[in-house]
């Protein structure tokens, strides 16, 4: 994931720490942790119709290659 590790993830939850103080972090934690959920619902979403759509293309491709060769 990203190329981090242990001791870079650590690092950032230092960082974090400083900056934030320990009372926000849980309630920055849990707004990122919406963000990218919904952010992977957006692109499934997204996603599903152009999966879809190429499958149909090619399914008709498939048809039009098979009627080719009769």
């Amino acid at each position: 994931m990203f190329g981090l590790g242990v001791p870079e993830l650590l690092l950032i939850l230092l960082i974090g720490l400083i900056i934030f103080g320990p009372g926000k972090l849980p309630s920055i934690g849990s707004a990122v942790s919406k963000s990218l959920r919904e952010f992977k619902t957006a692109v499934n979403d997204t996603a599903a119709p152009v999966k879809e759509a190429a499958e149909t293309v090619k399914a008709e491709g498939k048809n039009q290659s098979e009627e080719g060769q009769h």
